[in-house]
C-alpha cells in the first residue's frame, strides 16, 4: 500500500520554495511539492502525483498564512497561468530567487567560492513586459483575448486587464477585441479545427513608443480592415497578419504579410537603436535588459585588442554594445530573422567591426574559426535549456580568456558551469537580475575566467 494516493488530502506546512515556484513541504519522509503554496503557509493540499521519494500536490485551502503573503493585484490571479508569485511580497520574491541561484549552483554544479552580487531588483514590478502573446477564445461577450488557464492546454481565460503589460498594450488588445466583435468573427477551436482567430502578438518599443501588432489566424483574408484601423489606438506603427494552418499553437515562423505601417519596431538599449522584426528575439523587460547587458559588458573586462564572439546573439544587442570597446565582434544565431535584424542594426548604428552569421552554435563554431579570428572574450546567452554538451565542448575549444554567461535558468547554468570549471574555467562572480517580477524566473550573469 503506497503511503500516499492521488486525491488524498494532507495538512502540510511549507518550508521553502523550489525552483519553478512550488512550495516545499514534508509528509513523514516524503518531500511534497505544493503548487499555490508559499513559505510559512499551513495548508490543506490534495495529492496529484506520487513517486517513490516525492509527491506533488495542490493547495486547496490555506489554514494559516505565511509571513510573506500579500493580496494579489490581479483579478485573474490563481486562474491565469502567468504571475504565480503575485501573492508573495516583492522583497520575498527577490530573496527566494537569489537563494535558488545559489542552491542550483551548489547542488547541480558543485560550484562555490565565487563572489555573489546582491540581486538586482526590477525597476518596475508591474507593466514591464514589452512583448505579450495573447490567445483568442469565444467568451460570452464575444471573441476575447487572454491566456491559458494554469496547467491547462485546452482552456483559455479572457482577461480584462493584464498587470504586467503596459496600458498601451492593454488598449491595443481591447481594440482588437472590439474589431472582432464588430466583424462577428469566431475564435479558433483546437479540438474541432473550426474558427478563425488564433493569437495576437503585441511588441512594444518602450523607449521609442512604437507598437507592433501581429494577428495570427487560420487561413483567410483579414475582414473589415477599415473597422480594425478605426478601432486602433494612437501609436500603432505596424500591423502584420500571420497564417497558421496547422494544429500547433505557434506564433512565429509563419507566412506573414504586412497589413499597415512598418513590419518592425524600434527600441533603444544602452545608447544604440535597434530595429527589430516581429519575430526577432529581445529580452521582454526593456529597463532590466539594459541592466543585464551592462553587467555582462562590465564583467567582460573588454580591451581595445579583444576579439569578442557573441553566441546566441539574437538581434545583436550585446555584441553591438561591446563593439566600440574591442577590435572585432562576431555574432552567431540560428534564427535567420534575428540575424537579419542584427546586421541591419550594425549598419543603423554605424558599427563596422561587427559581423553576424546564421547558424547553430554547436555545429558552426569549428568552421567559423577558419573564417574569423579566435575570440579572447565569449558572450553566451543560450536558451532556457542551456548549452548542449557539444556546444560546451566547442566553446572550450575556442579557449577565450573570459566567458560571460547570461543565463535565464540557474538549473542549466549550474551543470554548464561545472563543465567549464572541469575544463579550467573558474567561476568568479554571479549577479542575479530580476527581469520577471511575480514569476519564479530569474536571470543571472556569470563570469568564468580561464586559469
Amino acid at each position: 500500500m503506497p503511503p500516499l494516493t492521488r486525491g488524498q488530502e494532507l495538512e502540510l506546512t511549507v518550508d521553502s520554495l523550489a525552483y519553478g515556484g512550488r512550495g516545499v513541504a514534508r509528509h513523514d519522509d516524503i518531500v511534497v511539492f505544493v503548487s499555490r503554496a508559499l513559505p510559512g503557509d499551513r495548508v490543506i493540499a490534495r495529492v496529484t502525483k506520487w513517486k517513490r521519494r516525492f509527491a506533488e500536490a495542490r493547495a486547496i485551502e490555506v489554514l494559516e498564512r505565511g509571513p510573506g503573503r500579500v493580496e494579489p493585484r490581479c483579478e485573474h490571479f490563481g486562474t491565469c497561468g502567468g504571475c504565480t508569485w503575485q501573492d508573495l511580497a516583492y522583497a520575498e520574491q527577490l530573496r527566494h530567487k537569489q537563494a535558488q541561484v545559489v542552491d542550483a549552483l551548489a547542488r547541480l554544479g558543485g560550484l562555490e567560492g565565487y563572489r555573489l552580487e546582491p540581486i538586482e531588483p526590477a525597476r518596475e514590478i508591474y507593466g514591464y513586459r514589452n512583448k505579450l502573446e495573447y490567445s483568442w477564445s469565444n467568451a460570452p461577450e464575444g471573441p476575447s483575448l487572454g491566456f491559458h488557464v494554469a496547467g491547462r492546454w485546452d482552456a483559455l481565460l479572457a482577461v480584462r486587464h493584464c498587470h504586467i503589460a503596459s496600458e498601451r498594450s492593454n488598449d491595443l488588445r481591447r481594440a482588437f477585441e472590439r474589431w472582432a466583435r464588430r466583424a462577428e468573427l469566431d475564435a479558433y477551436d483546437q479540438r474541432s479545427g473550426s474558427g478563425y482567430l488564433r493569437h495576437l502578438v503585441v511588441r512594444e518599443g518602450r523607449r521609442t513608443g512604437d507598437l507592433l501588432a501581429v494577428l495570427v489566424t487560420a487561413p483567410g483574408q483579414v475582414p473589415a480592415l477599415d473597422v480594425l484601423e478605426d478601432e486602433l489606438p494612437e501609436g500603432v506603427t505596424g500591423m502584420l497578419h500571420a497564417v497558421n494552418d496547422g494544429v500547433a499553437e505557434v506564433t512565429s515562423g509563419l507566412p506573414t504579410q504586412l497589413l499597415a505601417g512598418r513590419d518592425g519596431f524600434r527600441e533603444r538599449i544602452g545608447g544604440i537603436e535597434l530595429e527589430l522584426s516581429a519575430g526577432a528575439f529581445m529580452q521582454t523587460n526593456t529597463e532590466m535588459c539594459e541592466v543585464l547587458y551592462a553587467r555582462a559588458i562590465d564583467y567582460a573586462g573588454l580591451r581595445p585588442e579583444d576579439v569578442a564572439w557573441d553566441l546566441y546573439c539574437g538581434a545583436g544587442a550585446i555584441g553591438l554594445l561591446a563593439a566600440p570597446r574591442v577590435a572585432r565582434v562576431v555574432g552567431i544565431e540560428i534564427a535567420e530573422e534575428s540575424v537579419r535584424s542584427a546586421r541591419a542594426n550594425a549598419e543603423r548604428n554605424g558599427i563596422g567591426n561587427a559581423s553576424f552569421i546564421q547558424g547553430d552554435v554547436a555545429r558552426e563554431l569549428r568552421s567559423l574559426l577558419e573564417r574569423a579570428e579566435r575570440p579572447t572574450i565569449a558572450f553566451v546567452d543560450p536558451p532556457r535549456s542551456g548549452l548542449t554538451p557539444r556546444a560546451v565542448r566547442r566553446l572550450i575549444e575556442l579557449a577565450p580568456r573570459r566567458i560571460v554567461y547570461v543565463s535565464c535558468n540557474p538549473t542549466t547554468l549550474a551543470p554548464n558551469g561545472r563543465q567549464l570549471a572541469d575544463a579550467g574555467y573558474a567561476l568568479e562572480v554571479v549577479s542575479p537580475v530580476d527581469m520577471f517580477p511575480h514569476t519564479h524566473h530569474i536571470e543571472a550573469v556569470a563570469l568564468f575566467r580561464r586559469a
